[in-house]
């Protein structure tokens, strides 16, 4: 995919952050919690549908020791704090340069956005992954960062969008906004931006 096709039209970019920014495997979450005796993690968490507990996690109305302790309930097997949460990020693979340099001189020319349905322990885990390519810190990538942690509104709500043009101050319809999940992007397109489906993983060039 030639990222750079795809933008140039436009002032203000907006990126997701797992999939897009950062390589993700849900199976690899899944295949973690199998291998702790849970035979059934992919009926608790999936990317399309999450349960109420992942929503609340999500958009900041929990707490990670709550979310830890609740899912330890839901899996329903004897683990330990720590092998929870090392199973939780298991999904995330981590950064590659080339996607790092490429924001960076992105940033440069646009103004370069961020919003992802994010949790704390996976923030967490995103910056120690990055320490491993670059010394720069993920917010030095962009002009501003969303995360539904923190501003407690999730994709694909278009209320969520608005929220975000409106501290960019910008209009929806200046903005381009990448994502891998379908529904995401419709729920932008709602909104008024402009949107468009990224393969999972792909590099930008």
């Amino acid at each position: 995919m030639i990222l750079s096709e795809e933008i140039k039209n436009y002032n203000t970019i907006l990126f997701d952050l797992g999939g897009v920014i950062a390589d993700l495997d849900y199976n690899n979450t899944i295949k973690a919690f199998q291998e702790k005796g849970c035979s059934n993690f992919h009926e608790i968490y999936s990317q399309a549908l999450q349960t109420d507990l992942f929503d609340k996690y999500e958009t900041g109305q929990i707490s990670s020791p709550f979310f830890i302790n609740k899912l330890k309930e839901l899996i329903g097997v004897d683990c330990s704090p720590n092998e929870i949460v090392a199973a939780w990020n298991a999904m995330i693979k981590g950064f590659t340069a080339e996607k790092l340099d490429f924001l960076l001189q992105l940033k440069q020319e646009k103004t370069v956005g961020l919003l992802s349905n994010i949790n704390d322990i996976h923030e967490e885990y995103a910056n120690r992954k990055m320490l491993e390519i670059t010394d720069r810190k993920l917010v030095e990538h962009f002009d501003f960062m969303f995360f539904s942690h923190h501003i407690h509104l999730r994709k694909p709500h278009p209320e969520t969008f608005l929220y975000v043009c409106e501290q960019m101050q910008v209009k929806p319809q200046d903005v381009l906004f990448i994502d891998d999940s379908q529904q995401h992007v419709e729920g932008a397109k709602k909104a008024g931006l402009n949107a468009i489906l990224f393969p999972q993983n792909a590099p930008f060039l």
